[in-house]
C-alpha cells in the first residue's frame, strides 16, 4: 500500500479522491487550508475507520508547504504519491478582471503545485520510485472566454508536468496529468450561477452552458477512481481526460482551426447558441 499526499481535500474532487484512495487501503495524508472549517472528510474517515490523516497546509505559502510536508515525512517515512489537486477558479474578461485575481489563481493552481513538487521530487529521485499526479482540466488544453485566467494557470501546470515527466522518467518516477471535464462540484456550479454585469457576453453564455451540462451531473468520485487507477496500474501514460465529455471536447478542439474556434466564441449570441447546441446536444439558449 502507498503513502499518498493529496492537497485541497476540503471538498469536491480532493475530498472524494481521499475517500476513494483510502477505501482501497492506501494511507492518505489529506491537506487543506483550514481543517476546522471543513470537517466533512474527517467525519467520513472516522465513520468508516479509513486510513486518512488530515493536516493544515496552504499551498500558497512556501513555509506552510515546507513544514506541512516535513511533518508528513516524519510520520510516514516517505511519500509514494503526490496528488496536486488544490485549486481555485477565477473567470471574467481580460479587460475587466483585476490583476489580483489573475495572481491569485496562478498562485494556487500553478505555484501551489510547484511548491509541493519541489518538496517531494528529490526524495523520489533518490529512491528511484514515486508518482506525481497533477490535476488540471480540459481547460488546461482548451481556452475559452471567460475562463482565460483559470485556463492560463492550468495550461502552465500542463507545461510544467510535461517537462517534469521528461526529467523524472530516467529515475523511475511517474508523472501523470488528470484532465477532468465538467464535474459536479461547487466550483462548477458556481460557474453556472448568477453573473456580474460585463461588457462581454461570454460569461453569461458560459454560465448557461455549465448549468445545462450539470443537468446530467458527473460526480467527482469518477476523478478519484481515475487517480486510484493511475496509482495502482503503474501506467506511464501522461494525460488522462476524465468524464464522458472530456475526450470528445478535446478531439473537437483539435479538429477545429484556431481561426474557426476564435470566430465561434467571438460570434454574436444567436450564432453562438445555435452552434453550441448543435455541437453539444444541450439546450443552452435562454428561454
Amino acid at each position: 500500500m502507498a503513502n499518498v499526499l493529496i492537497t485541497g481535500t476540503s471538498r469536491g474532487i480532493g475530498l472524494t479522491t481521499a475517500l476513494v484512495v483510502a477505501e482501497a487501503g492506501h494511507a492518505v495524508y489529506a491537506t487543506m487550508r483550514s481543517p476546522s472549517q471543513a470537517p466533512e472528510l474527517a467525519e467520513q474517515a472516522a465513520a468508516e475507520n479509513l486510513p486518512i490523516r488530515i493536516s493544515a497546509m496552504d499551498v500558497d505559502s512556501d513555509a506552510s508547504v515546507q513544514s506541512g510536508i516535513e511533518a508528513i515525512y516524519k510520520d510516514a517515512g516517505h511519500i509514494d504519491v503526490l496528488v496536486n489537486n488544490a485549486g481555485v477558479e477565477r473567470n471574467g474578461s481580460i479587460e475587466e478582471l483585476p490583476m489580483a485575481e489573475f495572481r491569485a489563481v496562478m498562485e494556487t493552481n500553478y505555484f501551489g503545485a510547484l511548491r509541493c513538487i519541489k518538496e517531494v521530487v528529490a526524495d523520489m529521485r533518490q529512491r528511484r520510485a514515486g508518482c506525481i499526479i497533477n490535476v488540471t482540466s480540459v481547460a488546461g488544453r482548451v481556452s475559452t472566454s471567460p475562463l482565460g485566467p483559470y485556463s492560463a494557470s492550468k495550461f502552465a501546470l500542463e507545461a510544467l508536468s510535461e517537462a517534469l515527466a521528461q526529467e523524472m522518467k530516467m529515475f523511475g518516477v511517474r508523472v501523470a496529468i488528470v484532465e477532468p471535464g465538467i464535474i459536479d462540484t461547487s466550483m462548477a456550479r458556481g460557474l453556472g450561477g448568477p453573473m456580474r454585469d460585463s461588457l462581454y457576453p461570454h460569461q453569461r453564455r458560459f454560465a448557461r452552458f455549465f448549468a445545462a451540462s450539470l443537468r446530467s451531473p458527473r460526480p467527482s468520485n469518477i476523478v478519484g477512481e481515475k487517480i486510484l487507477e493511475i496509482i495502482e496500474s503503474g501506467t506511464w501514460q501522461l494525460r488522462h481526460p476524465v468524464g464522458p465529455g472530456a475526450a470528445p471536447l478535446l478531439a473537437s478542439r483539435a479538429a477545429t482551426t484556431d481561426e474557426d474556434y476564435v470566430a465561434l466564441h467571438g460570434s454574436e449570441d444567436d450564432a453562438w447558441y445555435a452552434a453550441m447546441e448543435k455541437n453539444t446536444g444541450l439546450s443552452i439558449r435562454p428561454t
